[in-house]
């Protein structure tokens, strides 16, 4: 059968410093009830460095410095190492600066919401001149304004402040004197997961072995609402990061699912390429500032450093057949229904039991499981365990039960088959996504031959329904069967109706 491909994949993380001081939700919601908390007074003691952050291991994983397996052999909490050598570069994307990153949302800023300082814009300008990617787009960042009339904009709660080692260099203003949804604070997430975006889908082109005119469709699947009062999630975070990026003959769509939103997002943009609706889809997320810092007080209760200080980024491409790049089986899709129940177990059977069984296969003939992939250094000391170990055990507990897997294997099953978590806290991007770039690699160089994608999500927390919500999918090498069992190929058929053409204009003619 003739199923479509994963053609690229690019990951992307911003440290954003500042921004976890004074945009992460468990920071300005504790200010809001205890502007003197001690935590407060104790976190910017807890920030790290730009260098200590690309040099974390997880880190490197994630833009494709290091693999999972050697992230594995590397002794945790991986904080208390620094990787020798690390690049803020990798094979899948980058780790950008915060600096530069104030730049990219300016590039972004479509409505002139973001000011930024006069010098530190030109600083700014300098710095992106020398990306090897953005530097084309410098010219099209504006001057900056005196920091005096930023600083009255925030005094008078026009705007909320962008800040730099904790100074005022910048601003983002509301859009509208009444409405919430177009607020100073709502405008600067909004803005941060599109800037984010766009570097996340510019690193997806970054090596010229990808066409974005080629590009029809984009599909972005972060966790922000686009909109205004009347319309608070309208969007279209996809289109506006696409025509920053230049994907001028594409059109788009957000797609939210907490969570599961990716996965979602991935196999609906299969769907669209197996159908033939389009040839070339790009699924894409920037990252979301609400959940900078999100558990920031258990690290510094525990003298840990504050590690939720980057904004994730993914983009990927998914494409018609090529014969050689891994394939989507959109045969085999898990999904959890309304039926299955919110147990554990039962999100496991829907995802991973039920659409293998389905497709012949047990649960040991998937080489690697992608679930939640957070990092355990962030996870742990907040109480939340290992989540990738934790859904691995309960996969290899499933295949015990029904027979596929002896118990004593069972610790082997969760190393042979799962991968260490190295995402970022950011929700919707640890959510089995993070994998695709390294299975890919692995899957091409022969090393295995499928893994699955498993999204979950916890649709409990936007007060509308207790229920659960889940999807997967299976990735496995290309057979290089492009569905040559049809008998012709399109070009063919093309021919075949021009020649049939031919032959019935020359009958008309003689009869």
């Amino acid at each position: 059968m003739d199923f479509p491909v994963i053609k690229k994949a690019s990951y992307i993380l911003v440290n954003t410093p500042d921004m976890v001081l004074h945009d992460g939700t468990t920071q300005t919601v504790e200010l809001e009830a205890n502007k003197d908390s001690e935590y407060l007074k104790e976190l910017p003691k807890h920030i790290r460095s730009f260098e200590d952050v690309v040099a974390y291991a997880p880190n490197q994983t994630y833009i494709g410095n290091m693999t999972p397996e050697e992230l594995n052999l590397r002794k945790r909490p991986w904080h208390n190492e620094n990787v020798e050598g690390a690049n803020r570069f990798g094979k899948f994307g980058e780790i950008m600066p915060q600096k530069e990153f104030y730049g990219v949302m300016k590039l972004a800023d479509t409505f002139d919401l973001v000011l930024l300082e006069k010098a530190f814009t030109e600083s700014v300008k300098e710095e992106l001149a020398n990306h090897p990617i953005l530097k084309d787009k410098v010219q099209d960042i504006k001057e900056g304004i005196e920091k005096s009339e930023i600083q009255n904009l925030v005094d008078n709660h026009i705007a909320v402040g962008l800040y730099q080692n904790d100074e005022l260099i910048g601003c983002v203003k509301r859009a509208h004197e009444y409405d919430k949804n177009l607020s100073a604070h709502v405008l600067l997430e909004n803005l941060a997961t599109k800037a984010s975006g766009v570097v996340a889908l510019m690193n997806l082109f970054k090596d010229n072995d990808v066409n974005p005119d080629d590009v029809e469709y984009i599909i972005e699947c972060s966790e922000e609402a686009i909109g205004d009062m009347n319309q608070r999630g309208g969007g279209n975070l996809a289109k506006s990061v696409g025509e920053v990026v230049g994907l001028k003959n594409a059109s788009g769509i957000d797609m939210r699912g907490f969570c599961a939103g990716p996965s979602h997002s991935l196999i609906n943009a299969a769907a669209l390429v197996k159908s033939g609706i389009y040839k070339n889809v790009v699924v894409v997320a920037g990252g979301c500032t609400a959940k900078l810092g999100m558990n920031g007080k258990s690290h510094v209760e525990k003298n840990l450093p504050a590690l939720e200080d980057c904004l994730g980024g993914f983009a990927v491409l998914i494409s018609e057949n090529d014969g050689v790049n891994p394939v989507i089986r959109t045969d085999i899709v898990g999904r959890h229904t309304i039926g299955h129940g919110a147990s554990p177990q039962a999100v496991l059977e829907a995802l991973v039991l039920e659409p293998l069984e389905r497709a012949g296969l047990k649960i040991t003939d998937i080489n690697k499981f992608a679930p939640e992939m957070q990092t355990p250094d962030i996870t742990e000391p907040a109480g939340a365990g290992d989540v990738p170990t934790q859904n691995y055990k309960m996969i290899g507990a499933l295949a015990v039960k029904k027979g596929q897997l002896e118990r004593k294997e069972l610790l082997n099953f969760v190393k042979d088959h799962g991968y260490p978590g190295f995402a970022p806290t950011q929700g919707h991007i640890p959510s089995g996504v993070p994998v695709i770039g390294h299975g890919r690699d692995s899957i091409l160089n022969g090393e295995m031959d499928n893994f699955m994608i498993i999204g979950k999500g916890s649709l409990f927390l936007g007060r509308m329904t207790n229920l659960f919500d889940g999807v997967s999918i299976v990735v496995e090498k290309n057979s290089g069967d492009m569905g040559s069992d049809a008998g012709v190929s399109k070009e063919e058929v093309k021919s075949m109706v021009a020649d049939a053409m031919k032959d019935f204009a020359a009958y008309l003619m003689n009869n």
